[in-house]
């Protein structure tokens, strides 16, 4: 039996997880060992997950979060470099952009562990620090799971052709897996005197918008005036709250909440009238709910969101002429990952 080490520590990573989890553990070639870096350990931005989406606790937790990029992600390296070599993995499956995917990637790229990359190729094309983590973890994957073919695209752009497969996006497997339950299950709309169609909703957490005084004023201010006479519903992240208190920025006229787990998320999604947001998948989420979503990023990495009307830089032109979008694969996108690992595993 072939040995997984799936490496997860932020929101987006229990999302795209839980699909994948769940066709691994089909297959009776194949045992996946999760470990869970710690990236994000408020209940509501990580617990919680595990209990919506039925997924087992992770059977490893390194607790490992704050500080600057450098020291969290060097951490993150010294505590995966000493399990892998206790657990001796098959193969490391990486999911995203985050701190936690790169340090998985540079750990198993020096053991010599083939690595798996869930949403290979995405580019934004700005010196980010998510960017930076995508392209080493493409650089160095084995297999490379792309969600589009425009990220097929971007890596044969870049010279790297094989092993990569356009899977579809597993984020669009959840939203699939979870809609009913979310929509049977969740009270968060009562719970905030919220009407379907009568609020607009708002994530803020990237370090563009929440590492100056300046750029966290602006998208507040954004914010504010984007109400157009309807509440904006903002799910404060914790860094964007420490960021509004240690810099003195007032968050008064918007509708703060504390963080929501997915199947609350998913309602407010599903019923708000727009969203504005910095996060890569709160802007595919806005288009599986098909709601037109504002981007607070000079770029996107999701492109064809853009392309195709749904979507828009909160400084560029205005919505194209709106269409679905085919890119996103049939909603088995995890079946697909798990069968290439058993094949070649």
């Amino acid at each position: 039996m072939a040995k997984i080490l799936s490496v997860i520590g932020a929101r987006p990573q229990f999302i795209k997880a839980a699909p994948v989890s769940r066709a691994l553990r089909a297959r009776a070639s194949l045992d996946e060992v999760v470990v869970h870096t710690g990236q994000h350990f408020d209940h509501a931005m990580s617990d919680v997950f595990f209990d919506e989406f039925g997924m087992d606790k992770p059977h490893h937790h390194l607790s490992i979060n704050g500080g600057g990029h450098g020291e969290m992600t060097g951490r993150m390296m010294v505590a995966l470099e000493a399990l892998a070599l206790s657990v001796k993995p098959d193969a490391v499956l990486i999911y995203g952009d985050t701190n936690s995917t790169l340090a998985g990637a540079i750990v198993a790229a020096k053991l010599y562990i083939p690595i798996a990359h869930v949403e290979a190729g995405l580019r934004s094309f700005k010196p980010m620090p998510e960017e930076i983590n995508r392209v080493v973890a493409d650089r160095v994957s084995r297999w490379l799971f792309c969600p589009t073919e425009l990220a097929v695209a971007n890596l044969k752009a870049e010279g790297i052709v094989k092993d990569v497969y356009n899977v579809g996006d597993v984020m669009y497997d959840t939203t699939l897996m979870m809609r009913d339950r979310a929509n049977s299950q969740s009270t968060i709309l009562s719970v905030l005197g919220l009407a379907p169609g009568q609020y607009h909703l708002a994530t803020i957490h990237r370090a563009e918008n929440t590492d100056s005084a300046p750029a966290l004023a602006e998208v507040v201010a954004y914010l504010r005036n984007a109400g157009q006479g309807l509440p904006v519903v903002l799910p404060l992240h914790p860094r964007t709250r420490q960021a509004a208190a240690r810099f003195g920025i007032d968050l008064s006229g918007l509708r703060i909440v504390d963080p929501v787990g997915y199947l609350d998320m998913t309602a407010l999604l599903a019923n708000c009238s727009t969203v504005l947001t910095d996060s890569g998948g709160v802007q595919k989420e806005a288009y599986f709910h098909r709601k037109p979503c504002v981007t607070l990023r000079d770029a996107t990495e999701w492109v064809e969101t853009v392309d195709a009307g749904w979507n828009r830089l909160w400084k560029g032109p205005d919505y194209r002429p709106r269409r679905d979008i085919d890119a996103y694969g049939d909603g088995h996108a995890a079946d697909k990952i798990a069968d290439i690992l058993a094949a070649q595993l």
